[in-house]
């Protein structure tokens, strides 16, 4: 995934701070812009894990701080609902003048309603998914009840939101009673994901099932069971960037997802050192893989480790081949589990003579073979396990010619 900082400048001259993630071959099929809560910025962990798992499906995803939030300039006085409205706007104006108008708008919390409110206005959004969003505009408000009071007296006043404090005006309060976001969603008439928690206790489920039944179809529901408001466990917002990366599909018309200039090698890989730490985005023509390293080497477990990849490629070449040679022979065999572990260990352990003892590659294989098959096919069949053309590659002698591209 390749992401690049911008400035977007916003309709009162306030700049925007903004990241364009794109797909590992640099050259995503469509865009879209992600809008992130209230209070919050797009460096929140789910901001950044959903953009990452939409950017595997193709999507080149602008995430952004909005007015007065993050490194956005401007005070959070004047981030109302209706600023975010129109900052939605002017990133997707921006995206359409830079780059390529944007698709698909995914809002969490409030930024779900402010792209329910923005794709209204926008012709070129096609789609709109949100996450834990208020039926109503104003439900934010009890968040800072306790200085609705002080702020009508004293025109502006510091409450505390979520344990930081924000200055807040008389505008701000009131601005939020301007939209009817029920009446912009029954009139949308756009495909529509709402997603919610049903333990989400800052936005309850009950607003889902209000959006939901004002929505014209097509209309989508998916629950975040056991997830909390603010996705803050990754397993969550990696679920539901994979759902809405799925779901979106069924709308735009399918592309064929080209490959990165690499003079037609089969697969790329991409890993930006300044964003990740070892999440490795792979891509063959048409499929997109995500690798990494678990939680107890440093790495953050989004995928695979690149041994395990190793393992998977043996694995599904072994069941192929059994699968082929036993339709082949027109013998009974029905399923195939295989079962592969790699790891290091020393000759003299394996039994080895060797001339410099040292630590070997080890892989075991254990193969279950289901169906009507005798002790002579059984034998037959792990013989031919072995000769699988990954296990002779991985066996055999390989060859590497490796070489640097220059810019």
């Amino acid at each position: 995934m390749k992401s690049t900082k911008l400035k977007i400048q916003n309709k009162k001259g306030l700049a925007l701070q903004a990241q364009l993630e794109l797909p590992a071959n640099q050259k995503p099929n469509r865009y879209a812009i992600f809008a992130h809560c209230f209070t919050c910025t797009s460096s929140l962990s789910a901001v950044k894990n959903i953009s990452r798992a939409l950017t595997n499906y193709g999507f080149g995803v602008l995430r952004f701080d909005f007015t007065g939030l993050g490194r956005s300039e401007g005070e959070f006085a004047d981030s109302h609902f209706s600023a975010n409205v129109e900052d939605l706007i002017a990133v997707s104006e921006y995206m359409a003048a830079n780059y390529e108008a944007p698709s698909l708008l995914v809002g969490h919390s409030l930024g779900g309603a402010a792209v329910l409110s923005a794709a209204a206005k926008l012709d070129n959004v096609k789609a709109v998914a949100t996450i834990g969003a208020p039926s109503t505009v104003g439900h934010v408000t009890h968040l800072f009840s306790h200085g609705l009071d002080n702020v009508k007296e004293k025109g502006e006043v510091e409450v505390n939101i979520g344990g930081r404090p924000f200055k807040i005006d008389n505008d701000f309060v009131e601005d939020f009673g301007k939209t009817d976001l029920p009446s912009v969603v029954k009139n949308l008439r756009k495909p529509l994901l709402i997603m919610h928690s049903p333990t989400d206790n800052v936005v309850g489920i009950k607003n889902a099932e209000e959006l939901y039944l004002q929505a014209q179809h097509p209309k989508s529901f998916v629950t975040l069971d056991h997830a909390d408001h603010l996705l803050s466990k990754s397993n969550d917002s990696n679920y539901a960037g994979n759902m809405i990366g799925t779901w979106v599909q069924r709308y735009f018309e399918p592309q064929e997802n080209d490959m990165l200039e690499t003079n037609g090698e089969q697969l790329v890989g991409h890993l930006n050192l300044t964003e990740d730490n070892f999440t490795t985005n792979i891509q063959t023509k048409n499929h997109s893989l995500i690798a990494d390293e678990p939680a107890s080497v440093g790495g953050d477990d989004f995928g695979p480790s690149p041994y395990e990849y190793l393992n998977a490629g043996l694995i599904a070449c072994t069941a192929m081949t059994l699968k082929m040679y036993a339709e082949r022979k027109k013998w009974d065999l029905q399923e195939v589990f295989v079962y592969v572990t790699h790891s290091k260990k020393h000759s003299d352990d394996l039994g080895l003579e060797q001339e410099k003892p040292g630590y070997l590659d080890h892989i075991t294989k254990k193969i279950k073979l289901i169906g009507d098959l005798d002790e002579k096919q059984k034998a037959r069949l792990k013989e031919i396990s072995s000769r699988c053309p990954v296990h002779k590659t991985l066996a055999g002698g390989v060859v590497f010619d490796t070489t640097l591209i220059e810019d």
